[in-house]
């Protein structure tokens, strides 16, 4: 591909990137970082049974494998965002990797329940400081219009991708060698992507971003592990526990702290003005509110098809690859209807398709058939995640400000990770609920569908929200 002009945009950074980046380069780095960061969010996914028989882990255990990863991810990503604008993008995005890369060894190698899940915690830290740089690198470096869509389209397909095939490369991994390798495949591939951005990738970053609010980021990450770690008490507990109100309570008041801090700080890490904007307020909340029911989609289809079903991780892996290529169509797809439909009535219609799709999930049974029981309402849920993951990320990080590009992407980062970590925790005790402890194929079956069914109502009502709140264009900010 030719080489072209910076755009108006990026001018304003510095560092060396007075040498134009080569923009294929810039799209393959930040496919390849984002797709790394979202398939470790469900890679793990089939490889829970294999990881509860070799380690012991409790179902709760089960939990926080998954959970110290998205927490982390999601409670630091804003100040990965914020150290992308302020260090450079190129040097974040390295730095990012190669500690991802090295928790990703340590997870591989863990002997005991509490090495795997500060490893998956370190995991979360490294992609919450590589994440945000992956999109930053794009909207700072191709020009807006179709070119930067496409390209916030590939990078939104490659991350669904990721996602999707979290189960695919689980199943087979866990299947010919061990759980142990769902992690330890990340390290060779980090290093050869490490390797690849140091020589291609040129330096950028914002003058006028002069330091980080750690304060804020501490509150907000332990704010959000607190609620997490209350709701899933309430499974055990009840929700008038003193063992779940207290996290739940001390972890709103460091979220209340942390709008505070905020406020105050004269370089906060979120500045609360950026929510004046239609733009970004609904965008954020949107994709909140789908990470909430998404992002357990793959979490519970795995343990369905192995703990219900009784397919192999291989099978399980086999079963899902439908959803896979379904939501990177969907997401591929999704400039083309935007230019027709625009982005706020493709969101809708990509959430509304999702939640169909979840009230047909809903209605798994122990014997369920694959047609009807997973590959019609699988297809479904993953082109509607698909179809709305673009028009989203498109309005929510659209800006004239080159020193906002970070915050926006970490900010639309933490809105889709934390509500999917927040999600999980939820419909967790929703399904546990539901159960009530049984562990037969039919009490199990019952207890996940009830999930879905859950997932619905909130895929229902963010429908609603968005079209009340979306603006019409990108540029509608009030």
């Amino acid at each position: 591909m030719p080489q072209t002009a910076q755009p108006e945009s990026s001018r304003s950074i510095s560092g060396s990137a007075a040498r134009t980046p080569r923009l294929w380069a810039v799209v393959l780095a930040a496919c390849a970082g984002q797709f790394l960061v979202v398939l470790d969010v469900s890679v793990v996914n089939v490889a829970l049974p294999s990881m509860r028989a070799t380690l012991s882990l409790s179902e709760t255990g089960l939990q926080w494998v998954v959970n110290a990863y998205t927490l982390t991810f999601s409670g630091l990503m804003l100040l990965g965002g914020r150290a992308a604008d302020l260090f450079g993008r190129k040097r974040v995005f390295l730095a990012g990797l190669a500690l991802f890369t090295a928790a990703s060894l340590a997870g591989g190698l863990a002997q005991e329940p509490w090495q795997l899940l500060a490893a998956r915690g370190i995991q979360g830290m490294g992609a919450a400081i590589l994440a945000p740089a992956t999109l930053t690198l794009l909207t700072t470096s191709v020009p807006e219009g179709p070119a930067r869509t496409k390209a916030i389209a590939t990078w939104s397909a490659v991350g669904a991708g990721g996602g999707a095939a979290g189960g695919l490369v689980g199943g087979v991994l866990t299947d010919a060698f061990s759980w142990r390798w769902v992690l330890l495949i990340n390290v060779p591939v980090g290093v050869l992507v490490l390797v690849a951005a140091a020589v291609w990738l040129t330096e950028s970053r914002e003058e006028s971003v002069r330091r980080l609010d750690v304060p804020g980021a501490l509150l907000v990450t332990l704010g959000l592990g607190a609620v997490a770690y209350g709701i899933v008490r309430t499974d055990s507990a009840g929700w008038t526990a003193p063992s779940a109100l207290g996290p739940l309570g001390g972890g709103l008041a460091m979220l209340a702290l942390f709008v505070a801090v905020e406020a105050r700080s004269r370089e906060p890490l979120v500045p609360l003005r950026l929510f004046r904007s239609r733009a970004v307020s609904s965008a954020n909340v949107a994709i909140f509110i789908n990470g909430l029911a998404m992002f357990a989609m793959w979490y519970f289809l795995s343990l369905y098809t192995q703990n219900v079903l009784h397919y192999t991780p291989l099978q399980a892996g086999f079963a899902l690859i439908p959803h896979s290529l379904t939501i990177v169509l969907g997401s591929k797809i999704a400039p083309f209807l935007m230019a027709r439909m625009g982005d706020r009535y493709l969101a809708v219609t990509g959430a509304a398709m999702a939640g169909l799709g979840y009230l047909w999930q809903g209605s798994m049974g122990a014997d369920g058939a694959y047609v009807t029981t997973l590959l019609g309402p699988g297809v479904l849920m993953a082109l509607g995640a698909g179809l709305a993951a673009t028009p989203l990320a498109t309005i929510a990080t659209a800006t004239d400000d080159p020193g906002e590009a970070g915050l926006l992407s970490g900010l639309f980062g933490t809105g889709r990770t934390m509500g999917g970590a927040l999600g999980l925790a939820v419909l967790s005790t929703v399904a546990a609920a539901r159960t009530d402890g049984a562990e037969d194929p039919a009490s199990l079956a019952a207890g996940y569908g009830m999930a879905f069914y859950a997932g619905a109502v909130l895929l229902g009502a963010c429908v609603l929200f968005m079209l009340v709140a979306l603006p019409r264009t990108v540029r509608e900010q009030a």
